[in-house]
């Protein structure tokens, strides 16, 4: 039976999405120790930035860890749809942190313009740079499988994080690089500002996605188009209508009125509704599929209402 397997799905995502939080817990942790000490020792602006970008990665992980747990969470009395939308809540509340700190380090920009600070050489901290962007991509890939098995939203907004590490974390070893070489210590001070730039657009790119789910916007148009089709090609519906989707966490939520001959027997209409619920099931494992069966040259004024 199709419940058996959702259990099992079920139980496979839960597994992948704890250990993607868990290993985002940990690299942040490391990474911010070490640019910690990298900034220490260097006092550039560019590690500073990177630096702070940890932090909000190290809060933004925290964040995941405890919300993916509660929206793991099976439906009960009170939460009949599930706790999916508390990944959506904890992504807003990361692109706010995201976006306070862009600002923050925007102030810091303006700052050293106006008083240049000379970066001192260090391989050590070039060495720190140069782990934390190779642990960071490691962990950047294991998300991306995560996020394909589970289209996790908490978890793509997290990777999101840290592939904007990555690309800041080639960008202030660049310019450190050619700062303290060439002692052009502005460039130390554009990379910042760049960095601060990026992470404010993509706190703004998370908060998009989150408000989309918690409005419950429809599925992409793609997704909407699966799902006409699979439902027009059943020889004995006529027509589809009222199509709704929307999404919660990993959960879809399908409903549409099918058009059907008049001449049916309830027992028809309804094997042929969930033979349309079984295809839509192989395509979206995780949907709640409500189908509503219309007789067809029928109007709803035909049907006696009581008074």
């Amino acid at each position: 039976m199709p419940e058996i397997a959702f259990v099992s799905t079920s139980s496979s995502r839960q597994q992948l999405v704890r250990r993607a939080t868990y290993a985002a817990v940990v690299v942040a942790a490391f990474l911010v120790l070490g640019k910690s000490f990298a900034w220490y020792i260097t006092g550039s602006l560019s590690i500073q930035a990177s630096l702070v970008d940890s932090l909000l990665d190290t809060g933004a992980s925290l964040i995941n860890f405890i919300a993916v747990r509660h929206a793991l969470k099976p439906a009960d009395a009170e939460h009949r749809f599930g706790h999916g939308k508390a990944e959506a809540l904890a992504s807003l509340g990361q692109s706010l942190l995201i976006a306070l700190s862009s600002l923050w380090l925007m102030r810091e920009v303006l700052y050293r313009s106006y008083h240049p600070t000379e970066v001192l050489f260090s391989a050590l901290a070039i060495f720190i740079m140069a782990i934390s962007t190779v642990l960071t991509l490691f962990l950047v890939m294991g998300q991306r499988y995560v996020i394909k098995k589970t289209q996790s939203l908490a978890i793509a907004a997290d990777s999101l994080h840290y592939q904007t590490d990555i690309l800041t974390n080639i960008g202030v070893l660049a310019s450190f690089a050619v700062s303290t070489y060439f002692n052009f210590f502005y460039l130390d001070t554009l990379v910042g500002a760049v960095i601060a730039v990026y992470i404010f657009y993509t706190s703004w790119q998370i908060a998009k996605k989150s408000f989309d789910i918690l409005m419950d916007r429809e599925l992409p148009d793609e997704t909407l188009a699966i799902i006409r089709q699979l439902a027009q090609n059943h020889p004995q519906v006529l027509g589809i209508h009222d199509l709704r989707t929307r999404s919660s966490g990993h959960n879809e939520f399908i409903q549409m009125h099918l058009d059907l001959e008049a001449s049916l027997t309830l027992d028809e209409a309804h094997c042929i509704a969930q033979d349309i619920a079984m295809k839509i099931y192989r395509v979206f494992p995780n949907a709640e599929v409500i189908i509503h069966q219309d007789p067809v040259g029928i109007s709803s004024s035909h049907c006696q209402h009581p008074a």
